[in-house]
């Protein structure tokens, strides 16, 4: 493994709100920087009373603005949502006024419901076009063709790297098709992680993006003093996933010490199931834990997110989780 990064929802607790939220962000965009992080990504959610990430794009540029030099992007934009010409320029225009620190990695589900996609999209069409319209995006940020109508002004020559992520085959097989870097979503959707890993190399085609396959998986992560800490901090996080399963969306919970009393034990199972490519614990606790996860899944690079109601203490955590990570990182290279 070579690198490390953090996924950012920008979560908005109880007790506070999007403006607070986004305030967090960009701080802990600022602690990501400081502590060796190499990529903050952002991603798009709508209609989601406790995120606060859905202008994905105007929240990157909110980060790259506050920071130096960590590469800042989406993980991801929803594709289905827009126009590749629209994407094209809100990025092109990003990579313009941050040279070489935007990402843009893609993904093909909606972001949202199926009402919130419609007032999204307006016409829902039933052919999926996701491999076209990737393939239209990719042209728009490459040097413009002689006699192009259509050029992503910014964005024709930005040369954006973009992504494809997913939590199934489809996108393994799509990013090794294309020979595009590929983010797997084992955060929340572990459940198809090796099949994807093989797939993606096993099939990688070699491109004019990226000559060989490069892989990145997603972590949960809480980091704490303790590991009964870190349990109590991190049942936010699954008291507001087992309440997204059962249709009830909110703003991230406080933490709470008996989950059992909040979750029945069959939604209970199926959050723990999702959430099992994680971490919780002490510093030890989570180096030992996403060490194993990196010494059984290889990836070239680690991507960790969570939520954390009390902002102190997710700072805290993500500043311990780089500690765990670079060590993991120095193992890896002298292996």
């Amino acid at each position: 493994m070579n690198n490390f990064s953090l996924l950012d929802l920008s979560p908005i607790p109880e007790g506070a709100t999007a403006a607070d939220a986004l305030r967090n962000t960009l701080d802990l965009a600022r602690l990501a920087e400081k502590h060796g992080y190499h990529r903050y990504w952002l991603a798009e959610h709508h209609n989601m009373p406790g995120i606060a990430s859905a202008a994905t794009s105007l929240v990157i540029g909110h980060v790259a603005a506050g920071t130096k030099t960590i590469r800042v992007g989406a993980g991801g934009i929803m594709l289905p949502n827009h126009s590749p010409l629209v994407i094209a320029e809100q990025f092109g225009t990003l990579a313009t006024l941050f040279p070489d620190r935007i990402d843009l990695g893609l993904g093909r589900a909606p972001g949202a419901d199926g009402v919130t996609a419609h007032a999204l999209r307006r016409n829902m069409q039933a052919n999926d076009s996701f491999p076209q319209d990737v393939q239209e995006l990719l042209g728009y940020f490459d040097e413009a063709p002689e006699g192009a109508q259509i050029q992503a002004i910014p964005g024709q020559g930005t040369h954006v790297p973009v992504w494809i992520l997913g939590s199934s085959l489809y996108g393994a097989q799509l990013a090794a098709y294309f020979g595009l870097p590929y983010a797997f979503a084992s955060h929340f959707a572990p459940a198809m992680l090796e099949q994807a890993i093989a797939t993606y190399r096993s099939t990688f085609r070699p491109s004019e993006w990226l000559a060989r396959p490069y892989f990145m998986m997603a972590a949960g992560v809480c980091t704490a003093e303790t590991d009964e800490e870190a349990r109590y901090l991190r049942s936010s996080q699954i008291l507001a996933f087992a309440r997204l399963r059962t249709g009830r969306p909110g703003k991230l919970p406080r933490p709470v010490k008996d989950l059992s009393a909040e979750i029945p034990p069959l939604v209970m199972a199926q959050v723990q199931q999702s959430l099992s490519c994680s971490a919780t614990g002490s510093l030890d606790t989570v180096r030992r834990e996403l060490g194993a996860l990196v010494a059984k899944y290889q990836p070239d690079e680690l991507i960790v997110t969570g939520m954390i109601h009390d902002h102190a203490a997710r700072l805290r955590s993500f500043a311990m989780t780089a500690e765990a990570l670079g060590d993991i990182v120095q193992t890896s290279k002298a292996a």
